[in-house]
Protein backbone atom coordinates (compact mmCIF):
# COMPACT_ATOMS: atom_id res chain seq x y z
CA UNK A 1 0.00 0.00 0.00
CA UNK A 2 1.54 3.41 -1.02
CA UNK A 3 2.50 5.76 1.79
CA UNK A 4 -0.22 8.34 1.09
CA UNK A 5 -2.85 5.65 0.79
CA UNK A 6 -1.70 4.05 4.03
CA UNK A 7 -1.90 7.37 5.88
CA UNK A 8 -5.42 7.95 4.58
CA UNK A 9 -6.37 4.41 5.56
CA UNK A 10 -5.03 4.87 9.09
CA UNK A 11 -6.96 8.13 9.47
CA UNK A 12 -10.20 6.45 8.43
CA UNK A 13 -9.42 3.43 10.59
CA UNK A 14 -8.98 5.65 13.65
CA UNK A 15 -12.10 7.63 12.75
CA UNK A 16 -14.13 4.42 12.41
CA UNK A 17 -12.91 3.04 15.73
CA UNK A 18 -13.65 6.30 17.58
CA UNK A 19 -17.06 6.83 15.94
CA UNK A 20 -18.23 3.30 16.71
CA UNK A 21 -16.90 3.59 20.27
CA UNK A 22 -18.97 6.72 20.89
CA UNK A 23 -21.99 5.22 19.13
CA UNK A 24 -21.92 1.96 21.05
CA UNK A 25 -21.38 3.78 24.35
CA UNK A 26 -24.60 5.68 23.63
CA UNK A 27 -26.50 2.42 23.13
CA UNK A 28 -25.65 1.73 26.78
CA UNK A 29 -27.04 5.13 27.74
CA UNK A 30 -30.45 3.89 26.65
CA UNK A 31 -30.13 0.35 28.03
CA UNK A 32 -28.21 0.31 31.32
CA UNK A 33 -30.05 3.34 32.67
CA UNK A 34 -32.67 0.83 33.80
CA UNK A 35 -30.52 -0.56 36.64
CA UNK A 36 -30.21 2.85 38.34
CA UNK A 37 -33.92 3.56 37.86
CA UNK A 38 -34.98 0.26 39.48
CA UNK A 39 -34.98 1.40 43.14
CA UNK A 40 -37.14 4.40 42.20
CA UNK A 41 -39.53 2.24 40.17
CA UNK A 42 -39.77 -0.18 43.10
CA UNK A 43 -40.67 2.67 45.48
CA UNK A 44 -42.90 4.79 43.23
CA UNK A 45 -44.67 2.01 41.32
CA UNK A 46 -44.53 -0.84 43.87
CA UNK A 47 -42.72 -3.23 41.53
CA UNK A 48 -41.05 -6.21 43.29
CA UNK A 49 -37.48 -7.43 42.74
CA UNK A 50 -38.79 -10.53 40.98
CA UNK A 51 -40.87 -8.39 38.62
CA UNK A 52 -37.92 -6.11 37.92
CA UNK A 53 -35.89 -9.23 37.23
CA UNK A 54 -38.51 -10.32 34.69
CA UNK A 55 -38.08 -6.97 32.92
CA UNK A 56 -34.31 -7.56 32.80
CA UNK A 57 -34.65 -11.14 31.61
CA UNK A 58 -37.18 -10.49 28.85
CA UNK A 59 -35.22 -7.49 27.60
CA UNK A 60 -31.99 -9.48 27.64
CA UNK A 61 -33.46 -12.50 25.86
CA UNK A 62 -35.09 -10.47 23.12
CA UNK A 63 -31.89 -8.44 22.73
CA UNK A 64 -29.79 -11.58 22.36
CA UNK A 65 -31.98 -12.97 19.58
CA UNK A 66 -32.25 -9.55 17.98
CA UNK A 67 -28.46 -9.22 17.93
CA UNK A 68 -28.23 -12.59 16.20
CA UNK A 69 -30.82 -11.71 13.53
CA UNK A 70 -29.33 -8.28 13.03
CA UNK A 71 -25.91 -9.90 12.72
CA UNK A 72 -27.07 -11.80 9.64
CA UNK A 73 -28.42 -8.60 8.07
CA UNK A 74 -25.46 -6.44 9.14
CA UNK A 75 -23.00 -8.70 7.30
CA UNK A 76 -24.69 -7.69 4.04
CA UNK A 77 -26.03 -4.15 4.61
CA UNK A 78 -24.52 -0.69 5.06
CA UNK A 79 -23.34 -0.52 8.67
CA UNK A 80 -23.37 3.29 8.75
CA UNK A 81 -27.12 3.56 8.13
CA UNK A 82 -27.89 0.50 10.22
CA UNK A 83 -26.21 1.66 13.42
CA UNK A 84 -27.30 5.31 13.32
CA UNK A 85 -30.96 4.49 12.66
CA UNK A 86 -30.97 1.84 15.42
CA UNK A 87 -29.59 4.27 18.01
CA UNK A 88 -32.17 6.93 17.14
CA UNK A 89 -35.03 4.41 17.51
CA UNK A 90 -33.65 3.21 20.88
CA UNK A 91 -33.71 6.81 22.10
CA UNK A 92 -37.35 7.17 21.05
CA UNK A 93 -38.31 3.98 22.92
CA UNK A 94 -36.68 5.38 26.09
CA UNK A 95 -38.64 8.61 25.77
CA UNK A 96 -41.82 6.53 25.57
CA UNK A 97 -40.87 4.38 28.58
CA UNK A 98 -40.49 7.44 30.79
CA UNK A 99 -44.05 8.45 29.95
CA UNK A 100 -45.37 5.04 31.06
CA UNK A 101 -47.54 6.23 33.99
CA UNK A 102 -49.08 9.00 31.86
CA UNK A 103 -49.92 6.60 29.02
CA UNK A 104 -51.29 4.06 31.53
CA UNK A 105 -53.54 6.73 33.05
CA UNK A 106 -54.82 7.69 29.61
CA UNK A 107 -55.44 4.05 28.60
CA UNK A 108 -57.16 3.07 31.86
CA UNK A 109 -58.90 6.37 32.62
CA UNK A 110 -57.59 6.20 36.20
CA UNK A 111 -54.57 7.35 38.21
CA UNK A 112 -54.40 4.21 40.35
CA UNK A 113 -56.04 0.84 40.92
CA UNK A 114 -55.91 -2.52 39.12
CA UNK A 115 -56.83 -1.11 35.70
CA UNK A 116 -54.08 1.50 35.92
CA UNK A 117 -51.53 -1.07 37.12
CA UNK A 118 -52.42 -3.48 34.33
CA UNK A 119 -52.12 -0.78 31.67
CA UNK A 120 -48.82 0.40 33.18
CA UNK A 121 -47.23 -3.06 33.20
CA UNK A 122 -48.48 -3.78 29.67
CA UNK A 123 -47.23 -0.50 28.17
CA UNK A 124 -43.86 -0.43 29.95
CA UNK A 125 -43.25 -4.12 29.28
CA UNK A 126 -43.93 -3.80 25.56
CA UNK A 127 -41.90 -0.60 25.30
CA UNK A 128 -38.87 -2.15 27.00
CA UNK A 129 -39.12 -5.26 24.83
CA UNK A 130 -39.14 -3.01 21.74
CA UNK A 131 -36.03 -1.35 23.10
CA UNK A 132 -34.43 -4.79 23.44
CA UNK A 133 -35.19 -5.53 19.79
CA UNK A 134 -33.75 -2.22 18.65
CA UNK A 135 -30.64 -2.63 20.82
CA UNK A 136 -29.69 -5.52 18.54
CA UNK A 137 -28.72 -2.99 15.86
CA UNK A 138 -25.75 -1.81 17.95
CA UNK A 139 -23.00 -4.40 18.03
CA UNK A 140 -23.38 -6.27 14.70
CA UNK A 141 -22.61 -3.22 12.52
CA UNK A 142 -19.56 -2.57 14.73
CA UNK A 143 -18.32 -6.14 14.21
CA UNK A 144 -18.67 -5.67 10.45
CA UNK A 145 -16.94 -2.28 10.46
CA UNK A 146 -14.01 -3.32 12.63
CA UNK A 147 -13.22 -6.48 10.66
CA UNK A 148 -13.23 -4.42 7.46
CA UNK A 149 -10.97 -1.71 8.86
CA UNK A 150 -8.63 -3.66 11.19
CA UNK A 151 -6.46 -6.61 10.04
CA UNK A 152 -6.79 -9.81 12.10
CA UNK A 153 -3.24 -9.63 13.50
CA UNK A 154 -4.15 -6.28 15.12
CA UNK A 155 -7.75 -7.06 16.00
CA UNK A 156 -7.26 -8.25 19.61
CA UNK A 157 -5.44 -5.08 20.64
CA UNK A 158 -7.58 -2.58 18.72
CA UNK A 159 -10.88 -4.27 19.41
CA UNK A 160 -9.97 -4.37 23.10
CA UNK A 161 -9.56 -0.61 22.90
CA UNK A 162 -12.90 -0.41 21.09
CA UNK A 163 -14.58 -2.63 23.68
CA UNK A 164 -13.97 0.00 26.32
CA UNK A 165 -16.93 1.79 24.71
CA UNK A 166 -19.56 -0.17 26.61
CA UNK A 167 -17.73 0.30 29.90
CA UNK A 168 -17.45 4.02 29.20
CA UNK A 169 -21.14 4.17 28.30
CA UNK A 170 -22.31 2.08 31.25
CA UNK A 171 -20.01 3.91 33.67
CA UNK A 172 -21.11 7.37 32.56
CA UNK A 173 -24.81 6.53 32.56
CA UNK A 174 -24.78 5.10 36.10
CA UNK A 175 -23.00 8.22 37.34
CA UNK A 176 -25.49 10.43 35.48
CA UNK A 177 -28.49 8.45 36.71
CA UNK A 178 -27.08 8.28 40.23
CA UNK A 179 -27.04 12.08 40.24
CA UNK A 180 -30.58 12.16 38.80
CA UNK A 181 -31.91 9.75 41.44
CA UNK A 182 -30.29 11.74 44.25
CA UNK A 183 -31.14 15.29 43.15
CA UNK A 184 -34.23 15.30 40.94
CA UNK A 185 -37.87 14.35 41.53
CA UNK A 186 -40.35 15.54 44.12
CA UNK A 187 -39.70 15.72 47.87
CA UNK A 188 -37.07 14.02 50.00
CA UNK A 189 -37.87 10.64 48.41
CA UNK A 190 -37.18 12.12 44.92
CA UNK A 191 -40.43 10.67 43.60
CA UNK A 192 -40.53 10.49 39.81
CA UNK A 193 -36.77 10.92 39.43
CA UNK A 194 -36.59 7.53 37.71
CA UNK A 195 -38.37 9.02 34.65
CA UNK A 196 -35.46 11.37 34.02
CA UNK A 197 -33.12 8.36 34.00
CA UNK A 198 -34.76 7.56 30.66
CA UNK A 199 -35.48 11.01 29.23
CA UNK A 200 -32.06 12.63 29.69
CA UNK A 201 -29.95 9.71 28.33
CA UNK A 202 -32.43 9.38 25.44
CA UNK A 203 -31.89 13.01 24.47
CA UNK A 204 -28.12 12.53 24.47
CA UNK A 205 -28.39 9.34 22.39
CA UNK A 206 -30.70 10.95 19.84
CA UNK A 207 -28.17 13.71 19.14
CA UNK A 208 -25.42 11.08 19.02
CA UNK A 209 -27.25 9.15 16.30
CA UNK A 210 -26.91 12.08 13.90
CA UNK A 211 -23.21 12.48 14.74
CA UNK A 212 -22.71 8.76 14.18
CA UNK A 213 -24.23 8.96 10.71
CA UNK A 214 -21.92 11.86 9.85
CA UNK A 215 -18.78 10.14 11.14
CA UNK A 216 -19.02 6.60 9.73
CA UNK A 217 -18.34 5.03 6.33
CA UNK A 218 -19.08 1.38 5.61
CA UNK A 219 -15.91 -0.10 4.05
CA UNK A 220 -12.51 1.12 2.81
CA UNK A 221 -13.71 0.87 -0.81
CA UNK A 222 -16.58 3.28 -0.03
CA UNK A 223 -13.99 6.07 0.42
CA UNK A 224 -11.78 5.00 -2.47
CA UNK A 225 -9.35 2.88 -0.42
CA UNK A 226 -8.29 -0.72 -1.07
CA UNK A 227 -9.68 -3.48 1.10
CA UNK A 228 -7.36 -5.00 3.69
CA UNK A 229 -4.75 -7.35 2.17
CA UNK A 230 -4.58 -10.95 3.32
CA UNK A 231 -8.14 -11.19 4.63
CA UNK A 232 -10.14 -11.34 1.43
CA UNK A 233 -11.87 -14.70 1.32
CA UNK A 234 -11.98 -15.67 -2.36
CA UNK A 235 -14.70 -18.21 -2.90
CA UNK A 236 -16.12 -19.61 -6.12
CA UNK A 237 -18.41 -17.29 -7.99
CA UNK A 238 -21.54 -19.09 -6.84
CA UNK A 239 -20.75 -18.22 -3.22
CA UNK A 240 -21.51 -14.62 -3.99
CA UNK A 241 -25.12 -15.65 -4.36
CA UNK A 242 -27.36 -16.20 -1.37
CA UNK A 243 -27.03 -19.99 -1.43
CA UNK A 244 -23.25 -19.73 -1.35
CA UNK A 245 -23.33 -17.26 1.50
CA UNK A 246 -25.56 -19.60 3.51
CA UNK A 247 -23.11 -22.45 2.84
CA UNK A 248 -20.26 -20.30 4.11
CA UNK A 249 -22.21 -19.48 7.28
CA UNK A 250 -22.92 -23.16 7.85
CA UNK A 251 -19.22 -23.96 7.61
CA UNK A 252 -17.68 -21.08 9.54
CA UNK A 253 -20.44 -20.32 12.07
CA UNK A 254 -23.23 -22.87 12.59
CA UNK A 255 -21.08 -25.91 11.87
CA UNK A 256 -18.01 -24.60 13.68
CA UNK A 257 -17.65 -26.20 17.15
CA UNK A 258 -15.34 -23.41 18.28
CA UNK A 259 -18.08 -20.80 17.80
CA UNK A 260 -20.48 -22.92 19.88
CA UNK A 261 -17.91 -23.29 22.67
CA UNK A 262 -17.39 -19.53 22.66
CA UNK A 263 -21.16 -19.07 22.85
CA UNK A 264 -21.57 -21.34 25.87
CA UNK A 265 -18.62 -19.69 27.60
CA UNK A 266 -20.15 -16.29 26.88
CA UNK A 267 -23.26 -17.39 28.77
CA UNK A 268 -21.24 -17.66 31.98
CA UNK A 269 -19.26 -14.47 31.35
CA UNK A 270 -22.45 -12.45 31.02
CA UNK A 271 -24.00 -13.94 34.17
CA UNK A 272 -21.18 -12.49 36.26
CA UNK A 273 -21.10 -9.22 34.35
CA UNK A 274 -24.84 -8.54 34.42
CA UNK A 275 -25.25 -9.63 38.02
CA UNK A 276 -23.01 -6.72 39.00
CA UNK A 277 -24.14 -4.25 36.35
CA UNK A 278 -27.90 -4.79 36.68
CA UNK A 279 -28.16 -5.55 40.39
CA UNK A 280 -25.09 -3.67 41.61
CA UNK A 281 -26.83 -0.57 43.01
CA UNK A 282 -29.52 -2.63 44.79
CA UNK A 283 -27.04 -5.28 45.95
CA UNK A 284 -24.57 -2.73 47.35
CA UNK A 285 -27.31 -0.87 49.18
CA UNK A 286 -29.05 -3.89 50.69
CA UNK A 287 -26.23 -6.39 51.29
CA UNK A 288 -23.30 -4.05 52.02
CA UNK A 289 -25.02 -0.93 53.41
CA UNK A 290 -23.80 1.45 50.68
CA UNK A 291 -25.79 4.61 49.85
CA UNK A 292 -27.25 4.99 46.34
CA UNK A 293 -24.90 7.86 45.51
CA UNK A 294 -21.84 5.78 46.42
CA UNK A 295 -23.31 2.69 44.75
CA UNK A 296 -23.50 4.55 41.42
CA UNK A 297 -19.84 5.49 41.65
CA UNK A 298 -18.84 1.96 42.66
CA UNK A 299 -20.58 0.43 39.65
CA UNK A 300 -18.94 3.09 37.47
CA UNK A 301 -15.53 2.15 38.88
CA UNK A 302 -16.33 -1.50 38.15
CA UNK A 303 -16.71 -0.40 34.52
CA UNK A 304 -13.55 1.72 34.58
CA UNK A 305 -11.55 -1.21 35.94
CA UNK A 306 -13.12 -3.25 33.15
CA UNK A 307 -11.60 -0.86 30.62
CA UNK A 308 -8.15 -1.57 32.04
CA UNK A 309 -8.92 -5.29 31.98
CA UNK A 310 -9.95 -5.21 28.33
CA UNK A 311 -6.85 -3.28 27.30
CA UNK A 312 -4.57 -5.56 29.30
CA UNK A 313 -6.18 -8.77 28.02
CA UNK A 314 -6.05 -7.62 24.40
CA UNK A 315 -2.41 -6.59 24.70
CA UNK A 316 -1.48 -9.85 26.46
CA UNK A 317 -3.30 -11.88 23.80
CA UNK A 318 -1.33 -10.33 20.94
CA UNK A 319 1.95 -10.04 22.86
CA UNK A 320 2.23 -13.41 24.58
CA UNK A 321 -0.48 -15.75 23.35
CA UNK A 322 -0.14 -15.12 19.58
CA UNK A 323 -3.74 -14.03 19.15
CA UNK A 324 -5.28 -16.98 21.02
CA UNK A 325 -7.87 -14.96 22.89
CA UNK A 326 -9.56 -18.06 24.32
CA UNK A 327 -6.48 -18.85 26.40
CA UNK A 328 -6.50 -15.39 27.95
CA UNK A 329 -10.16 -15.95 28.87
CA UNK A 330 -9.31 -19.02 30.98
CA UNK A 331 -7.01 -16.99 33.22
CA UNK A 332 -9.44 -14.05 33.41
CA UNK A 333 -12.41 -16.20 34.46
CA UNK A 334 -10.33 -17.86 37.18
CA UNK A 335 -9.42 -14.40 38.50
CA UNK A 336 -13.06 -13.27 38.41
CA UNK A 337 -14.09 -16.31 40.43
CA UNK A 338 -11.57 -15.53 43.17
CA UNK A 339 -12.73 -11.91 43.29
CA UNK A 340 -16.38 -12.96 43.56
CA UNK A 341 -15.49 -15.13 46.58
CA UNK A 342 -13.63 -12.23 48.20
CA UNK A 343 -16.53 -9.80 47.60
CA UNK A 344 -19.02 -12.24 49.12
CA UNK A 345 -16.98 -12.53 52.32
CA UNK A 346 -16.69 -8.76 52.90
CA UNK A 347 -19.00 -7.99 55.85
CA UNK A 348 -21.55 -5.14 55.81
CA UNK A 349 -20.06 -1.92 57.17
CA UNK A 350 -16.54 -2.77 55.92
CA UNK A 351 -14.37 0.20 54.85
CA UNK A 352 -15.47 1.57 51.51
CA UNK A 353 -12.00 1.19 49.99
CA UNK A 354 -12.19 -2.60 50.47
CA UNK A 355 -15.43 -2.79 48.49
CA UNK A 356 -13.99 -0.48 45.83
CA UNK A 357 -10.82 -2.55 45.49
CA UNK A 358 -12.49 -5.96 45.21
CA UNK A 359 -15.25 -4.72 42.90
CA UNK A 360 -12.67 -3.08 40.64
CA UNK A 361 -10.63 -6.29 40.54
CA UNK A 362 -13.76 -8.21 39.54
CA UNK A 363 -14.41 -5.76 36.71
CA UNK A 364 -10.78 -6.01 35.57
CA UNK A 365 -11.01 -9.77 35.17
CA UNK A 366 -14.56 -10.22 33.83
CA UNK A 367 -14.28 -7.63 31.08
CA UNK A 368 -11.29 -9.38 29.53
CA UNK A 369 -13.42 -12.35 28.36
CA UNK A 370 -16.35 -10.03 27.60
CA UNK A 371 -14.19 -8.28 25.01
CA UNK A 372 -12.21 -11.27 23.78
CA UNK A 373 -15.19 -13.52 22.98
CA UNK A 374 -16.21 -11.10 20.22
CA UNK A 375 -12.65 -10.94 18.92
CA UNK A 376 -12.24 -14.71 18.94
CA UNK A 377 -15.60 -15.23 17.21
CA UNK A 378 -14.77 -12.67 14.51
CA UNK A 379 -11.40 -14.24 13.84
CA UNK A 380 -12.66 -17.83 13.80
CA UNK A 381 -15.54 -17.00 11.42
CA UNK A 382 -13.45 -14.55 9.28
CA UNK A 383 -14.65 -11.09 8.36
CA UNK A 384 -17.21 -12.46 5.89
CA UNK A 385 -19.26 -13.89 8.78
CA UNK A 386 -17.99 -11.87 11.76
CA UNK A 387 -21.32 -10.20 12.56
CA UNK A 388 -23.24 -13.50 12.29
CA UNK A 389 -20.76 -15.29 14.58
CA UNK A 390 -21.00 -12.49 17.13
CA UNK A 391 -24.76 -12.60 16.86
CA UNK A 392 -24.76 -16.29 17.71
CA UNK A 393 -22.41 -15.92 20.68
CA UNK A 394 -24.49 -12.92 21.73
CA UNK A 395 -27.60 -15.10 21.98
CA UNK A 396 -25.84 -17.20 24.60
CA UNK A 397 -24.65 -14.07 26.39
CA UNK A 398 -28.15 -12.68 26.71
CA UNK A 399 -29.72 -16.03 27.53
CA UNK A 400 -27.76 -15.52 30.75
CA UNK A 401 -30.32 -12.92 31.81
CA UNK A 402 -32.60 -15.82 32.74
CA UNK A 403 -30.10 -16.34 35.58
CA UNK A 404 -28.78 -12.81 36.20
CA UNK A 405 -32.22 -11.21 35.82
CA UNK A 406 -35.27 -12.98 37.18
CA UNK A 407 -33.22 -15.86 38.64
CA UNK A 408 -30.94 -13.58 40.65
CA UNK A 409 -33.87 -11.40 41.74
CA UNK A 410 -35.92 -14.42 42.86
CA UNK A 411 -33.05 -15.97 44.83
CA UNK A 412 -32.18 -12.67 46.51
CA UNK A 413 -35.82 -11.97 47.42
CA UNK A 414 -36.66 -15.43 48.76
CA UNK A 415 -33.32 -16.90 49.98
CA UNK A 416 -31.10 -13.90 50.63
CA UNK A 417 -28.00 -12.44 49.07
CA UNK A 418 -25.62 -15.15 50.37
CA UNK A 419 -27.09 -17.88 48.17
CA UNK A 420 -27.14 -15.50 45.21
CA UNK A 421 -23.39 -14.92 45.68
CA UNK A 422 -22.69 -18.67 45.84
CA UNK A 423 -24.58 -19.29 42.58
CA UNK A 424 -22.57 -16.61 40.77
CA UNK A 425 -19.26 -17.96 42.10
CA UNK A 426 -20.06 -21.50 40.94
CA UNK A 427 -21.14 -20.39 37.46
CA UNK A 428 -18.03 -18.24 37.06
CA UNK A 429 -15.86 -21.28 37.75
CA UNK A 430 -17.78 -23.33 35.20
CA UNK A 431 -17.15 -20.59 32.63
CA UNK A 432 -13.38 -20.93 33.07
CA UNK A 433 -13.71 -24.66 32.38
CA UNK A 434 -15.69 -24.10 29.18
CA UNK A 435 -13.05 -21.74 27.79
CA UNK A 436 -10.41 -24.36 28.58
CA UNK A 437 -12.11 -26.78 26.15
CA UNK A 438 -10.70 -24.84 23.18
CA UNK A 439 -7.22 -24.35 24.60
CA UNK A 440 -5.55 -25.96 21.54
CA UNK A 441 -7.64 -24.08 18.95
CA UNK A 442 -5.84 -21.83 16.40
CA UNK A 443 -5.97 -18.06 16.65
CA UNK A 444 -8.18 -17.57 13.57
CA UNK A 445 -9.89 -19.33 10.66
CA UNK A 446 -8.36 -17.50 7.68
CA UNK A 447 -5.68 -20.12 7.07
CA UNK A 448 -8.27 -22.91 7.03
CA UNK A 449 -10.35 -21.09 4.42
CA UNK A 450 -7.23 -20.43 2.35
CA UNK A 451 -6.21 -24.10 2.51
CA UNK A 452 -9.59 -25.05 1.06
CA UNK A 453 -8.97 -22.72 -1.88
CA UNK A 454 -5.54 -23.84 -2.96
CA UNK A 455 -1.83 -23.08 -2.41
CA UNK A 456 -1.91 -19.46 -3.65
CA UNK A 457 -4.58 -18.50 -1.17
CA UNK A 458 -2.69 -20.35 1.57
CA UNK A 459 0.39 -18.23 0.92
CA UNK A 460 -1.74 -15.07 1.06
CA UNK A 461 -3.21 -16.05 4.43
CA UNK A 462 0.19 -16.99 5.90
CA UNK A 463 0.78 -13.36 6.84
CA UNK A 464 -2.12 -13.53 9.26
CA UNK A 465 -0.52 -16.21 11.44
Amino acid sequence: MPSDTEKKFRRWQTRTILATMVGYALFYFVRKNFSMAMPGMETDLGISKTSLGIFLTLNGLIYGFSRFVNGIFADRLNARFYMAAGLALCALSNFAFGFGPDVAGWLSGAASGPAFTGALVWFMGVTWLVNGILQGTGFPPCARLLTHWVPPQELATKMSVWNTSHSIGAGLVVILCGYIMGHMGAGEAHAGAWRWCFWIPAGIAFVGAFLLFAGLRDTPSSVGLPELPGTTVKLKQKTERSAGHRAFLREKVFGNPLIWILGVANFFVYIVRFSVLDWGPTLLKQSKGVTMAHAGWMVALFEIAGILGMLASGWATDRWLKGRAHRTCVFCMAGATLCAVAFWRIPPGAPAWVLFAVLCATGFFIYGPQALVGIAAANQATKKAAATANGLTGIFGYLSTAVSGVGFGYVAQHYGWDLAYIVIIALSLVGAGVFALMWRAPAHGYAEVADNQGPNASQQAAGNK
